[in-house]
């Protein structure tokens, strides 16, 4: 699963946290965007390493993750507006598309309560995320409920 964002210094990276963590080998979560700012912010930051997740944190862009020799990807969601509108990559594997637009709390860098409001509305989704039988549905009932959790 890949999380989007442009810059890849927040939401998708508490995205991927998130799943990686409260997923527990489920899923391998991984994050990216169309133009990444090269860090990761510091409040971002800190909710994930207080969520326990070691992996380091770095901004990255898409790129990565649709070269050929690139192991698919089973969905790639988008967690801003701006990415969801921009021309993606082919991506290895036609992966499921959804969109979960969160507020970017990298708008106000300072604002624990920005950081704190993504954050709450990310675990929600991935938690529902995690709560659906994905084993036991096709390819376009799984599609419809991970986009289905973008309205929740």
């Amino acid at each position: 699963m890949l999380f989007l964002c442009t810059g890849n210094s927040a939401r998708s990276q508490m995205a991927e946290a998130l799943l990686n963590v409260l997923g527990k080998g489920r899923f391998e979560a991984f994050s990216a965007g169309s133009q990444p700012t090269g860090h990761v912010q510091p409040l971002a930051r800190k909710l994930i390493e207080e969520l326990g997740y070691t992996t380091p944190l770095r901004s990255k862009a898409w790129d990565e993750f649709a070269a050929p020799d690139t192991a698919p990807l089973d969905f790639i969601i988008t967690v801003c507006d701006k990415a969801a509108g921009e021309a993606c990559p082919v991506w290895p594997g036609q992966p499921a598309l959804a969109h979960w637009a969160v507020p970017d709390p990298a708008l106000r860098p300072d604002d624990l309560g920005a950081f704190m409001d993504a954050w709450v509305t990310l675990r929600r989704r991935i938690e529902l995320l995690l709560a659906l039988p994905l084993p036991s549905l096709d390819a376009l009932a799984r599609e419809q409920h991970v986009r289905a959790i973008g309205l929740s």
